[in-house]
């Protein structure tokens, strides 16, 4: 038997049939008639040769074993065409009016202003943030672009583009107990306040990266954490860019501690599905990915 050709249509109510649980509910959705989603279930069951649903004994439709093996291309095909959808409309509009950006903290500010000369003469709003909620102001809409660490998840309907790393490096006063000793065992951690940047969203919030110490203070500014640190109030790990200058003065010494040398801070660009870059938008992503 020759397998046929689905529609995107057909695609879509699948999709749309297991979100809402009947047939009905994604005909409501859809705008349509509930024979008329039955009968585009009963087409595409036809045209690829295989059970979908199994519509026997339930009100509820239940998808075969081949249905749940073709869901996840359906909605990767859906995906696709929503993407082509957005970049036309995004061509079609022509270079942005304005581009609103967010960018993490640990992000050299070197390499920002190095991104922001030669910009194209569209208006720039400009947001600084930690962690996840740089992720939470491109979801809701409120910045186009964001600038984050790539060892956070996304959602679904987001992409992303890698542009490079920050080392970071342990770091204390020279006057804190830690920057007595050569070389430090995980238990000599535990008496001592490690400083941590936290998330002020609910994406990555309870989600520890380069945490050491039981002893935590949770800070939501970086500048606040530096200051910290320059007062022996605790330790942390820093974006090297930041305390180059501290360091090189001796206001800061680096600390060997167990399993942070070399940490890398993966950057990457972020932006939803839905608002693709425009030129504008891209024109920053290419300079920001050409520094590396």
């Amino acid at each position: 038997m020759r397998v046929g050709t689905p529609t995107v249509d057909q695609l879509q109510i699948l999709a749309t049939v297991v979100e809402c649980g009947s047939f009905a509910a994604a005909g409501r959705r859809l705008s349509r008639a509930t024979s008329a989603i039955a009968y585009g279930v009963d087409n595409l069951e036809e045209q690829l040769g295989v059970t979908v649903f199994d519509r026997s004994g339930t009100k509820k439709p239940e998808l075969t074993e081949a249905g749940r093996a073709l869901l996840a291309h359906a909605r990767s095909v859906l995906q696709g065409v929503e993407k082509m959808r957005a970049k036309a409309a995004s061509l079609r509009e022509g270079e942005e009016a304005e581009v609103s950006l967010v960018t993490d903290v640990m992000l050299p500010t070197a390499r920002l202003v190095d991104a922001l000369q030669g910009y194209p003469t569209v208006q720039l709003r400009l947001h600084a943030e930690a962690l996840g909620a740089v992720t939470q102001l491109v979801a809701d809409g409120t910045a186009r672009l964001g600038i984050n660490c790539a060892m956070h998840p996304l959602p679904d309907d987001m992409e992303r583009q890698l542009i490079g790393h920050v080392r970071l490096i342990p770091v204390g006063s020279p006057s804190h107990p830690l920057a007595r000793a050569r070389r430090h065992s995980p238990g000599d951690l535990r008496d001592h306040i490690q400083l941590v940047l936290s998330d002020r969203s609910p994406l990555t919030r309870g989600q520890d990266f380069g945490v050491f110490s039981k002893k935590t203070w949770r800070l939501a500014d970086l500048g606040v954490k530096h200051a910290l640190l320059l007062a022996t109030v605790g330790w942390g790990l820093m974006p090297e860019f930041m305390v180059r200058g501290d360091l090189e003065a001796g206001r800061l010494i680096e600390l060997d501690i167990p399993g942070s040398k070399d940490a890398l801070y993966p950057l990457q660009a972020i932006w939803r599905v839905q608002t693709p870059p425009g030129p504008a938008t891209q024109w920053l992503i290419d300079r920001l990915a050409g520094q590396v």
